[in-house]
């Protein structure tokens, strides 16, 4: 009996990249060069200590995108736009960046044989990103402005010279973000109650509901999600209802004021009748370590928002409800954060001997 269960686990089809998992849903053809490192299938993890915090039977999970090959939800979008920009014979792409676009850029346009340009907000992205980034390979360009003028820049760039755009402006991008939602519907046999998600650019929570009204109408689930978004307090402009010039907030990775995709994320917000809140950097970092030390799950300051937007809110949340909340990118993205502000302690300089070192303990 080991034997052949060994033997059939062996047989099993690997996964095949996300182009390909859900080929039949996305804009592409039997020609299309697909460019992959197998993106998707990350893993819809339930979160007890976080339910725990809601009460009345609300069953919530995080969808890790964090497993991604770079590190982010970035990889989603970017395995499409990258595959579509081959098919059109590109030789070069560019994007502005808070860090998580530049790594996925980088790396994809490295796999599919391009030149990668990143612009990025000189100061405002977190190493772990940057150096991704450089080691793929990309010419990076650090420029004095934030990430909204950065995107007006590759915007105009790509309009006037050879190279694409692969920001969420490309609509390819979203096609392919779109399939996070996809697998949470394959994961849970529907779509959530509630989707949570955080809001930079926006192109994320535009894709997801995307993706959960296509996966509606074809009668994969026979129900659609609240999606709920989650800006940080200092970069907050759909929940203001307007740009913010200067925005601010230590998750960098949704430090924008201007989202390219506002006109389709509100959209998705009232279709979906969910809502956009924002939270501040201290709720957003009392769930990155709520996140770590009671789920073990290490995730970037911005995915936190999510989880720190649905306890902000959790009494809204239905009696008996199902809660997925997006964590886009992986911890180790942002150290420095992580080891700023962790409530651990870290003893150095104990002498090399087991009675120092359980004193030390508390033995």
């Amino acid at each position: 009996m080991t034997l052949s269960l060994s033997v059939a686990k062996s047989h099993r089809q690997p996964w095949p990249g996300l182009i390909e998992a859900y080929r039949e849903y996305l804009p592409v053809s039997e020609s299309t060069p697909v460019v992959t490192l197998l993106e998707g299938n990350t893993p819809l993890i339930p979160v007890p200590a976080i339910a725990e915090r809601i009460g009345r039977q609300v069953k919530v999970f995080v969808k890790y995108d964090g497993l991604n090959p770079t590190g982010s939800f970035k990889d989603r979008g970017m395995t499409m736009a990258i595959t579509k920009a081959k098919e059109a014979g590109a030789k070069a792409v560019i994007c502005a960046s808070t860090g998580n676009t530049s790594a996925a850029a980088a790396a994809y346009a490295r796999r599919g044989g391009m030149k990668p340009f990143v612009l990025i907000p000189d100061g405002y992205v977190a190493l772990g990103k940057l150096a991704q980034a450089l080691l793929y390979g990309a010419e990076v360009l650090a420029i004095k402005g934030n990430f909204d003028q950065a995107l007006e820049i590759v915007r105009e760039m790509a309009d006037s010279y050879p190279i694409t755009l692969v920001n969420s402006v490309n609509p390819y991008r979203l096609e392919g973000q779109k399939t996070g939602a996809f697998e949470v519907v394959d994961a849970l046999g529907n779509a959530p109650d509630w989707l949570c998600i955080p809001v930079g650019n926006a192109g994320n929570i535009t894709a997801y509901w995307m993706g959960f009204c296509q996966y509606h109408q074809i009668g994969k689930c026979d129900r659609l999600p609240k999606m709920m978004g989650f800006q940080a307090a200092g970069a907050a402009p759909l929940v203001n209802g307007k740009p913010v010039a200067h925005p601010e907030t230590l998750a960098t990775a949704i430090r924008i004021g201007n989202p390219a995709s506002w006109d389709k994320a509100i959209a998705a917000q009232s279709a979906s009748q969910g809502s956009f809140n924002a939270v501040t950097d201290e709720e957003i970092l009392d769930a990155y370590r709520l996140l770590a030390s009671s789920e073990g799950i290490f995730c970037e300051p911005a995915s936190a928002a999510s989880v720190a937007g649905l306890l902000k809110v959790k009494d809204q949340v239905p009696t008996g409800a199902t809660v997925v909340c997006v964590l886009t990118g992986n911890g180790l993205k942002d150290p420095d954060t992580a080891i700023k502000h962790s409530h651990s302690q870290f003893k150095q300089g104990i002498a090399a001997e087991v009675k120092a070192v359980a004193e030390a303990m508390g033995f």
